[in-house]
């Protein structure tokens, strides 16, 4: 086991959400390769933006319209001039590759991971 012994109460206090991309635009003023998502979290969350290094495995073009899992109870954080939101969780490879997290199957949007 590696970390810290994390409390289910702990767990709780993280907010992880469904959402679906719905803008993914190159962000050429990031001092890593990254792109500017809009992802939409359903009525009750809304429209949220932020920076995701995941230039390596995936396209603007192909995040189009697809589900992903984003932490939306962070602070927002600057980044260069966008205001990130939220952060979308990924598996990081040994060669820094991130692997985007994603339902197996079509989701509501703003469906909470417990």
């Amino acid at each position: 086991m590696s970390g810290t012994s994390l409390s289910w109460k702990d767990f709780k206090k993280v907010d992880i959400r469904c959402g679906k991309i719905i803008t993914a635009n190159e962000f050429p003023e990031a001092r890593n390769p990254a792109y500017i998502l809009e992802i939409d979290f359903g009525p009750d969350i809304g429209i949220k933006k932020t920076s995701a290094q995941i230039t390596d495995l995936y396209t603007t073009d192909e995040l189009i319209g697809e589900q992903v899992f984003a932490v939306v109870n962070f602070p927002p954080k600057q980044i260069g001039p966008i205001m990130s939101e939220v952060l979308v969780l990924g598996a990081v490879e040994d060669n820094g590759n991130v692997i985007l997290i994603q339902p197996e199957r079509k989701t509501k949007l703003g469906t909470r991971v417990s």
